[in-house]
């Protein structure tokens, strides 16, 4: 599935989409620095009724979030990872483990401990739009 986001406004209909047609609760988040990966997760929390503030978890690794629907939801930014151990360290296989929602930015830096049932979020920028790919592995 394809959305292209050229306004802020049209992220709460994409994330609402996301949820529907996603096959996991697991999902992680392919783009370049500032290209939207926090806002869009914030959005999806937002759908999810999050009762926390969603922020990035660059400097704790993982953040937990409180959902009124969901229980806990798991987000990660492993962007300041040395190596891979580290998620070791704070138990990633864990968090993967549980049935909760679980979003993970910068999943290429943990590369094999990934999971294959997570989805795959995409977001391409090109000048003033967002191209936002949700895919699956099946």
């Amino acid at each position: 599935m394809e959305w292209i986001c050229t306004d802020l406004s049209q992220l709460d209909s994409i994330s609402a989409e996301i949820i529907k047609l996603s096959k996991s609760k697991k999902i992680a988040f392919h783009a370049s620095m500032g290209a939207g990966k926090t806002t869009l997760i914030k959005s999806i929390c937002k759908e999810l009724k999050v009762i926390d503030v969603v922020k990035s978890p660059t400097f704790s690794i993982v953040n937990e979030y409180i959902s009124e629907i969901n229980g806990k939801i798991y987000h990660f930014d492993f962007y300041r990872l040395e190596d891979k151990s580290e998620a070791y360290d704070i138990g990633v296989e864990s968090y993967f483990d549980s049935s909760a929602y679980s979003f993970v930015e910068w999943p290429s830096l943990i590369g094999d401990l990934l999971p294959s049932d997570f989805a795959h979020i995409y977001i391409d920028v090109e000048k003033e739009k967002r191209i936002i790919k949700l895919v699956f592995n099946d």
